[in-house]
């Protein structure tokens, strides 16, 4: 995976939630501020 830059676009991509529905980082467009949390040993 390539190295991300600072001050430019985050690249797409899609994740499943906890109710195991895709959400997308494009699904937030337009939105000012998006929080991302990853829970390591969340099962």
């Amino acid at each position: 995976m390539n190295r991300i830059e600072l001050n430019t676009p985050a690249p797409n991509f899609t994740l499943v939630d906890f109710k195991e529905n895709e959400i997308s980082l494009s699904d937030f467009k337009n939105k000012k501020n998006v929080l991302l949390v990853f829970n390591r040993g969340f099962v």
